[in-house]
């Protein structure tokens, strides 16, 4: 492989930028950067040095040893003073040595994927985590790096080949008295592993809401004060607010961060019959958007309640309470918005608890491939030896989309979209 070298840090002014350099010529260019480089994990303070001899900048040299970095490859770090112009001219520096080359975004954790030292699940998780805004999403994320997803996924590997083992030594016997039934051991194992992907698969959904956020819908009838609570939740003059009804035709959205939860808050338009065609289309999405919300807050005032089926879900509430003087909610007061936040907030964190580690569409299609072809090994199985070979392929089946879920086959296709959105140097 080539040697790569890329700025770890953001780019700009700060206290320390990181410098990294991965792959066989990565100590030769550090000794040639800085005269010698530190052995394997320990510091070292050095002189980074132009072509001609000429300082460049003091830096603090870290080496790992190849097998014993981020990407398995003899890495070096530079910890430079975090300038624009230390930078330059460091990165200047590294391209003028010979075997080097500029990183490709995502290319340093590619690296680690191809030599063993994270699976594809461990990587995506890596992924969740750079981009993690809520401390929920920061949770699930270092759940999925540490490698729970792909131990998991080992362990019901592992019980699928013994059953696949078991199944394929009984073929040779096909024709003769077979000497032991394993039909009720292999079953077993199906029926453990079929339990542990119903599992993750249940709690799937919310996982991935974790990762990409849940969704709150305000609803109501026109003019019944939706705008002006989600200002009240926002804590600014996120959608315009007017006493004439039919002023939001459009969604309108607010990423807030709740109980650590990412959440976005929906402004809708008001649910009425209505001849104007505008209107009409901000109504219909209205109703789109609130049929696929996670959790909808229903505004009623008096007797405008609106044309909409409600759920056990849904949290309804008198609005303007500030005119009322009841109970209710008021964004023009503030009267109950505290109380909405806590409702909403145990709401989601109370189902936020049932996350499974898959978070994508990706782990979803693997786990549901695995059980299907696990199910219906189960169904062949207890129709006799006869049929154990067939029983034996659909194993194999259930096998290969669990090492799809961890990398091991048929994802050479992902990785250019998964590593693509990875930053430069990591």
């Amino acid at each position: 492989m080539d040697t790569i070298y890329a700025l770890a840090t953001a780019q700009g002014k700060a206290g320390v930028a990181i410098i990294r350099i991965s792959g066989p010529r990565a100590l030769p260019a550090g000794n040639d950067l800085c005269g010698h480089v530190p052995a394997p994990r320990q510091t070292a303070l050095r002189s980074l040095r132009d072509g001609q001899g000429a300082v460049l900048d003091q830096a603090l040299v870290l080496h790992f040893a190849k097998n014993a970095s981020f990407t398995g490859e003899d890495t070096i770090e530079l910890h430079c003073h975090g300038s624009v112009a230390v930078v330059m001219a460091v990165m200047k520096r590294l391209s003028e040595i010979e075997g080097l080359r500029l990183a490709e975004p995502g290319e340093f954790t590619r690296r680690a994927l191809e030599n063993g030292r994270l699976d594809l699940a461990q990587v995506e998780g890596l992924a969740d985590l750079v981009e993690a805004e809520t401390e929920a999403q920061r949770r699930q994320a270092l759940r999925v790096l540490s490698g729970d997803l792909g131990r998991k996924a080992q362990d019901w590997r592992a019980d699928l080949v013994r059953a696949a083992a078991l199944l394929e030594v009984t073929i040779d016997f096909v024709d003769e008295e077979v000497p032991v039934d394993v039909s009720s051991e292999v079953i077993g194992l199906l029926q453990g592993v079929r339990s542990g992907l119903v599992k993750e698969l249940a709690g799937l959904d919310v996982a991935e809401r974790i990762r990409t956020g849940f969704e709150v819908a305000i609803i109501g009838a026109p003019n019944v004060g939706k705008s002006t609570l989600l200002n009240a939740l926002a804590g600014r003059e996120a959608a315009i607010t007017s006493e004439y009804a039919g002023t939001t035709r459009d969604v309108i959205e607010v990423r807030m961060d709740l109980a650590g939860l990412p959440v976005t808050v929906l402004d809708t338009a008001g649910l009425r019959e209505t001849d104007d065609h505008v209107e009409g289309i901000g109504i219909r999405r209205a109703r789109e958007r609130a049929a696929s919300a996670d959790l909808r807050v229903v505004l009623v005032d008096g007797d405008q309640v609106p044309d909409l089926s409600l759920t056990d879900t849904d949290i309804v509430l008198r609005a303007k309470a500030d005119l009322s003087g009841g109970d209710g909610v008021s964004g023009l007061t503030g009267k109950g918005v505290e109380e909405l936040i806590a409702r909403i907030s145990e709401e989601l964190v109370k189902r936020s608890r049932n996350a499974g580690l898959a978070t994508r569409e990706r782990h979803r299609i693997a786990l549901e491939k695995a059980k299907i072809g696990l199910e219906c090994s189960a169904s062949v199985v207890a129709e006799g030896p006869a049929r154990y070979d067939i029983a034996a392929e659909e194993l194999r089946t259930a096998i290969r989309a669990l090492d799809a879920l961890v990398g091991r086959v048929d994802v050479e296709n992902l990785l250019d979209e998964i590593f693509r959105s990875f930053c430069l140097g990591k």
